[in-house]
């Protein structure tokens, strides 16, 4: 069991203004788990019994295209919540949530959840600003889609991930392990043309491989690629 009150992923997440005295009953309601490597937290077409929290690790949100190839839509880290669209909006998940490394995740059951946002408007305000979050990158990501070439799409896709995840401590390593298809898979290309870019992006020094993880030596050189602004 993670405390609340203990926990460093609260001061990055929806719950940072939380009293100590409702941290203490979040805690007391929420249950916790271990989410193995590829392992789902939920499945897309489910409906949702309540709000999962990562507390650490990595996860990936996807969804299935009729082809059966994933479109990865979201990335999580330590923090972050997962769920929240559905469990508010009371529909079915559009999206499923698999770890992409083992992950401790803790699960807050709709009651529990919903009492709290109707107790702290700070906490209310959050999702809020957090479903608005949700629709500019929606936006974004389909204009990038129709307008953007390939290449400048991968480039962003690298930049995202650093984004996200960081730098390990050379500064230089993006802090997340990814397959080249799971790549592919947030650039909406096809995996071989994904191989292809980074190779291309290899040999001009644009990255640099160690093993699967994915070095920037020069960031500024991959937003121009990207073509995007810092």
């Amino acid at each position: 069991m993670v405390d609340c009150l203990l926990c460093e992923s609260r001061h990055k997440s929806i719950f940072c203004s939380l009293e100590n005295g409702e941290l203490l009953e979040l805690t007391q309601n929420k249950g916790c788990s271990i989410i193995r490597k590829k392992q789902n937290i939920f499945k897309e077409g489910f409906y949702p019994h309540g709000l999962y929290c990562l507390h650490s690790g990595k996860v990936k949100l996807y969804q299935m295209a009729e082809n059966g190839r994933e479109q990865i839509v979201r990335l999580a880290k330590a923090g972050d919540v997962l769920g929240y669209r559905a469990l508010l909006s009371g529909e079915q998940y559009t999206s499923t949530a698999e770890a992409i490394e083992e992950s401790t995740v803790c699960f807050i059951p709709k009651d529990a959840i919903m009492k709290l946002i109707e107790k702290n408007s700070s906490l209310a305000l959050n999702i809020m600003r957090l479903l608005s979050g949700d629709l500019r990158k929606a936006e974004s990501k389909i204009t990038d889609l129709a307008q953007k070439p390939v290449k400048e799409r991968m480039a962003e896709v690298l930049l995202v991930l650093k984004e996200i995840y960081g730098f390990e401590e050379d500064n230089q390593t993006i802090a997340v392990t990814l397959t080249r298809e799971e790549i592919s898979n947030i650039a909406g290309t096809a995996t071989e043309t994904s191989i292809r870019i980074l190779a291309e992006f290899k040999d001009s020094g644009l990255i640099q491989f160690d093993g699967k993880k994915i070095k920037v030596p020069d960031l500024k050189k991959l937003l121009v690629a990207a073509n995007v602004h810092d």
